[in-house]
């Protein structure tokens, strides 16, 4: 092999990792929200420039960093009364999307941390095209619903399948091997 073919296979091989985590400081808040207007503003074309709403005021961000520091991921989760979570703006980094299970990784915080916190119930509004992978994460969908001219579904995290995160804010680290 070559010296190119060589770093081509080791990059090709190389597991990717990122930390699943409370976003702690300003620049990942920032960071995040920078994130999410690329994915729902930019690619999706959902909100025309910005996203944040009134939930942001009072809305736990999550972030995925990868090894460089970098925000690639992030969702949001909030309290809506009576134990009652939701998760909300899970956007995902186009190079890191299907990579160390980033989005996955998301879920499973953002619902481990609002049991850790005394969530009885966890809900989101998926876009129809996540629905599949949200099922396999063992979500149920309750209602199809159409949010921003989009279709989304209704959904509930079944509990069983996530044990509450007390510390969230070190979070855990995802990798998956690309080979």
């Amino acid at each position: 092999m070559t010296a190119v073919t060589d770093t081509v296979a080791d990059t090709i091989a190389a597991p990717l990792t990122a930390r699943i985590k409370l976003a702690t400081t300003s620049a990942e808040r920032d960071a995040a929200r920078a994130l999410r207007r690329q994915v729902f503003c930019v690619e999706q074309g959902l909100f025309g420039g910005d996203d944040t709403d009134t939930i942001d005021r009072t809305a736990l961000t999550l972030v995925a960093v990868d090894g460089d520091g970098a925000v690639i991921g992030t969702v949001r989760i909030h309290h809506a009364g009576d134990n009652v979570w939701w998760g909300s703006r899970l956007a995902v980094a186009r190079p890191a999307r299907r990579q160390a299970a980033v989005g996955s990784g998301l879920i499973k915080l953002a619902v481990g941390a609002a049991r850790a916190l005394g969530c009885t119930t966890f809900m989101a509004h998926v876009q129809q095209q996540n629905v599949a992978m949200f099922a396999q994460l063992h979500w149920q969908a309750l209602a199809e619903i159409a949010l921003h001219g989009r279709p989304h579904s209704l959904m509930r995290a079944d509990f069983a399948a996530y044990p509450p995160i007390r510390d969230a804010d070190q979070g855990f680290v995802c990798t998956r091997s690309v080979a």
